[in-house]
């Protein structure tokens, strides 16, 4: 017999529940959808569930909102590379264990050239409420940059931290 993994079971039940299939085509707001922030390519091939419970909704929610919809006004489209992990997913993707991404905190944001780095790194300092925001590679020259991390949480003030 089969055993039945979490992934497995998040997919039956998506099948048989029309309510949970909808969700996925929920906006969080105007430009980001919720399919858009949990979506994981590591989940995909390790099989794994990464679905937000209605606290780290609400903390994806508020990170789109107040850093990634601002971004987008100015920049147009932004194309996010990792949002919220579960756990299991985190661990795989090398993440610290204490990773904001778990509590929906977090995004990873994709960046196609050194200029584009550099208006995305300006815009969010000058113009958001960010809790971190991490240049990846750290200690990589604007030319090098692959994604850039950033967080918002409303459990505490925002530390406005950047990191290079």
């Amino acid at each position: 017999m089969k055993t039945l993994t979490k992934a497995s079971f998040c997919r039956i039940f998506a099948s048989v529940n029309p309510t949970y299939t909808n969700m996925e085509n929920i906006m969080l707001t105007s430009h980001f959808s919720r399919w858009e922030m949990k979506r994981s390519g590591i989940a995909i091939k390790k099989d794994l569930c990464n679905e937000p419970d209605e606290e780290q909704w609400k903390n994806l929610q508020a990170l789109c909102t107040n850093v990634l919809e601002p971004l987008r006004a100015r920049y147009g489209a932004v194309i996010v590379t990792s949002g919220f992990r579960s756990r299991a997913v985190n661990a795989l993707a090398g993440g610290v264990p204490d990773s904001q991404h778990c509590r929906g905190e977090a995004a990873d944001l994709y960046i196609g050239s050194a200029e584009k780095a550099l208006k995305y790194i300006e815009f969010i300092r000058r113009h958001t409420d960010f809790d971190q925001l991490i240049v990846e590679p750290r200690g990589a020259l604007p030319e090098n940059i692959c994604w850039i991390h950033v967080s918002y949480t409303t459990r505490r003030a925002n530390r406005r931290m950047f990191l290079t």
